[in-house]
């Protein structure tokens, strides 16, 4: 697949409102020459869908904006190993209109089953699923799912919408080459169509879900404040257009009826067929992650936003659903809420440490690191004091101990801080000396200079914390360009006695720095980790994953918070903003992050056999990363790396 940049004398419109650059923000190739258009009324069912449609793959890293212009289709080939995922995204343009007013037309996207020779498979709707990228503030970000093995996507007349394919293949998948197909077929609407005629089960309990999603959202409306019930009808208001104009009613909506599924002899004479190979070699990702990522998710985010209180069973259940679906990215999920002065109350598990949810949770191969309140998570009747001496005891009893952190205090800025991180850990070691206490920081004391300089200052926060802090968790921004002055961090702890050097980013590094912010480039967004390996940080913490504005309705509108850069904190979304489903909605950021973590795996492996100096020799040479500045705009580097991995490291 073809993944180079396009011509440098193409124009590029700035994208405004958001952080950084996007790659394929109105980027041409101009290789692609539109045939002459079609004229008059046009019946997809005589016309070659491509005819009607720009169909080309671009790879992961890719930001598929409105305005990306076509390229030649060509097949998909992947590698991935066992325990891993990979993704492709396929680019879908109209040449020409046949959907009636408002809509290019409507497509069928079917997809197969990935088969091997020997006659194992990768399972569409298990190990293969599609997701329609949906742009938040113009930018592509949110993958909403569509329905396997066959669904239906609208186009608008004069934008390119992207489908995410991501392949997950378990972990005793059989080694070999998996092929299969995406058919993408034109369609029209047909008054004689059966399917339509009659509403099935599936598609009647999903209008059913949005309208009783209505009346849940407007009907307690008496007594609240203006500004909430504002932002009810307006969630309302969202969810009735929804439905409104989903193709079930499109015969109101459009010139023509509604659209009918196409018979196997249309798709097969008339389709666009994307070809897709995977090879699937003979290395295991790790059930534990290597490297612990912890990120944060905020309680009380979920209980505005779903309407669930503190403590009640409706709470357990809303958290248990994040946390379980947040695992699957190869993070280590906590959650969090702030108090005064940023510090902050985390914990792994919403339950008491003897209770079995809490075994379930914390003993999960998948969780490399958990949190453990300072504090009750939920209010009791036992004293804090108690509650932390008991919580202790009953966990250091557990062989999942060693994987135990306190984060109390989110980046002290003065001495009363850090005089409070010291006291409320000297509270914690007289339980438990063997506990490890994590910081963030980047800087020292304000009011208290520990040296000369700032950056001075910052080195020295070690030796006066210690023995208050074990994980000594440092932002990447601090460092900017010079990863250099990253030896002198690491030269002030004592990896001897527990100590450990792991990173963060927020609002910083900023463009071009790697973070996450939205309309960042795709390599951007993965280069945090190759950063991290390289660096040799030896753990990541991320500090909210849903920290969006405060809403009171699941459907609302997503708002970044103010004074922060777009995306940052954000990682997904309510799938209740997009339809009735109740899954949260990944961004494509998240599903970055996830590569990065998995190239890691790849990064570790090839460390194993040859040593960490070809390891690192192996990023530079592929030009995949060579510092913050100097890392691959293009996905091309990415697959040369993998590939020489595969080839160096297979049986």
């Amino acid at each position: 697949m073809d993944s180079a940049g396009n011509p440098q004398d193409v124009p590029v419109p700035p994208v405004e409102g958001v952080a950084g650059g996007g790659t394929a923000y109105g980027w041409s190739d101009g290789g692609i020459d539109s045939s002459t258009p079609l004229r008059g009324s046009i019946d997809p069912r005589e016309v070659l869908t491509e005819d009607l449609v720009h169909v080309w793959c671009l790879p992961s890293t890719a930001n598929v904006g409105a305005q990306e212009m076509p390229r030649p289709l060509e097949p998909v080939n992947l590698l991935a190993a066992r325990n891993e995922r990979e993704s492709v995204q396929i680019a879908i343009r109209p040449k020409a209109s046949w959907g009636g007013s408002g809509i290019a037309g409507f497509l069928q996207v079917q997809c197969t089953d990935l088969c091997s020779t020997s006659g194992d498979r990768l399972l569409v709707g298990q190990s293969l699923k599609l997701r329609r990228v949906a742009p938040i503030l113009g930018v592509p970000d949110a993958l909403v799912p569509l329905d396997h093995p066959i669904s239906q996507i609208s186009l608008q007349p004069g934008e390119t919408t992207a489908v995410w394919v991501s392949i997950d293949v378990p972990s005793q998948q059989l080694p070999g080459l998996y092929e299969g197909e995406i058919i993408i077929t034109a369609m029209k609407s047909d008054a004689g169509s059966s399917t339509q005629q009659c509403l099935g089960r599936t598609e009647k309990h999903q209008l059913y879900m949005e309208l009783r999603n209505c009346l849940d959202i407007v009907e307690p409306l008496e007594g609240k404040p203006l500004d909430e019930m504002v932002e009810r009808v307006k969630s309302a208001t969202t969810s009735l257009r929804r439905v409104v104009l989903s193709p079930s009613f499109s015969e109101f909506f459009s010139d023509n009826v509604p659209v009918d599924m196409m018979d196997e002899d249309a798709i097969s004479n008339l389709s666009v067929r994307v070809k897709l190979c995977l090879t699937v070699w003979d290395f295991i990702l790790p059930a534990t992650p290597s490297l612990p990522a912890v990120f944060g998710i905020s309680d009380t985010v979920i209980e505005d936003r779903f309407g669930v209180e503190h403590g009640s069973d409706e709470w357990y259940e809303a958290l248990d659903q994040h946390f379980k679906w947040l695992l699957q990215y190869r993070i280590s999920p906590y959650f969090c809420r702030w108090g005064d002065s940023m510090r902050v109350l985390t914990y792994t598990s919403p339950w008491p440490a003897d209770h079995p949810k809490s075994d379930e949770y914390l003993s999960d191969p998948r969780v490399t690191a958990y949190a453990v309140p300072y504090t009750p998570a939920v209010s009791s009747n036992v004293a804090a004091r108690d509650y932390l001496q008991k919580e202790v005891e009953i966990l250091r009893t557990k062989p999942h101990w060693k994987k135990a952190y306190f984060y109390l205090w989110d980046e002290p800025l003065n001495k009363e801080h850090y005089e409070s991180v010291r006291y409320m850990a000297s509270e914690i070691h007289a339980y438990a000396p063997d506990a490890r206490i994590l910081t963030t920081y980047y800087c020292g004391p304000s009011d208290a200079p520990l040296a000369p300089t700032p950056f001075e200052a910052f080195v020295k926060v070690p030796k006066f914390l210690r023995p208050h802090t074990q994980i000594y968790c440092t932002s990447e921004w601090v460092f900017g360009n010079r990863e250099d002055l990253v030896k002198d961090v690491i030269g002030e702890l004592q990896p001897e006695n527990g100590e450990e050097w792991w990173t963060y980013v927020c609002m910083g590094p900023s463009d071009p720095h790697p973070n996450w912010h939205l309309g960042m480039r795709g390599t951007q967004h993965r280069a945090v980790m190759w950063r991290v390996w390289k660096e040799g940080g030896t753990g990541f913490l991320y500090w909210g994953a849903n920290c969006y504005e405060k809403a009171t309705v699941p459907s609302a509108e997503i708002r970044f918070r103010r004074g922060l850069p777009p995306g940052d904190g954000v990682l997904y979304y309510p799938g209740e903003v997009f339809s009735s489903s109740r899954e949260p909605v990944a961004s494509v950021r998240l599903e970055r992050i996830l590569s990065g973590l998995q190239d890691i795996e790849y990064l570790r492996l090839f460390a194993s056999r040859y040593g960490r100096d070809e390891g690192l020799a192996l990023l530079q040479k592929t030009g995949v990363y060579l510092g913050p500045e100097r890392y691959t705009p293009d996905h091309s580097p990415i697959d040369v790396m993998r590939g020489e991995i595969f080839n160096s490291c297979r049986p």
